[in-house]
């Protein structure tokens, strides 16, 4: 029995000691504390700090988790989009064959660099063929695409009205690609009799024929470096 009072004696001293280090602590001066309420304090000061580091922590895997989730169906509609192409990959590669023959056939019907004189000549006989006069044939610019090129003819010619259509006709079912653009049919201020032509009286046709042919390698490298000198020089539009 004198051993628990003893014992309850040094426990309320004990406890009586700590509560005595928590009394009349300034809350402007804690470096001069007791050495309980300081440590106390360090403990509460680590607690709320870990408290926030992990409230944190939690906040950015759910971001990380939430944009996760989000990629989810692009990923899924992508692997569909891809097993669809591997179940049909061999019918891509037929389609891809016929594409390639298509575009072949086309680039035939464009002449090159050598041959744009014999089409020109094609054009102008085209006209005469058809009794036509022509007042003027001017061969313009050439104007560079991505990778073919369109040389511009201003041309007139002198008809009647359904000679003028099938020359028109002709043109299109001509073997190399050609175009007519701002057709414009007046009246000419010449009269039939200076003309040679009889019957109803002549039309003038007034258009731009634009004949395209492909670029060859060495035109497209030297396209592709007057686009590159442009982009590098400063100030250029990006």
């Amino acid at each position: 029995m004198a051993s628990n009072k003893n014992l309850n004696v040094d426990l309320n001293s004990i406890f009586e000691g700590a509560t005595a280090q928590f009394s009349g602590l300034n809350a402007r001066e804690p470096g001069q504390w007791p050495a309980l309420p300081k440590f106390m304090a360090w403990v509460a000061v680590f607690a709320v700090v870990l408290t926030g580091m992990w409230f944190l922590l939690l906040t950015t895997a759910h971001e990380e988790l939430d944009t996760e989730r989000a990629k989810e169906p692009v990923l899924k509609a992508d692997f569909s989009k891809k097993m669809a192409q591997a179940v049909n990959l061999e019918e891509l590669r037929r389609q891809k064959v016929q594409v390639e023959g298509y575009v072949n056939q086309l680039e035939k019907q464009l002449p090159g660099k050598a041959e744009m004189d014999a089409l020109l000549s094609d054009i102008n006989q085209a006209g005469l063929g058809r009794g036509l006069q022509f007042e003027s044939f001017t061969p313009g610019e050439f104007v560079v695409r991505d990778y073919y090129g369109e040389k511009l003819i201003a041309l007139k010619v002198i008809g009647r009205y359904h000679d003028i259509g099938s020359f028109a006709a002709d043109i299109a079912n001509l073997s190399r690609i050609v175009t007519l653009h701002n057709i414009v049919i007046t009246t000419p201020t010449t009269t039939a009799a200076n003309t040679g032509l009889s019957g109803n009286g002549p039309l003038l046709m007034e258009a731009t024929a634009r004949a395209y042919r492909y670029l060859d390698e060495a035109e497209i490298e030297e396209m592709r470096r007057s686009k590159a000198k442009a982009k590098a020089k400063p100030g250029a539009a990006k």
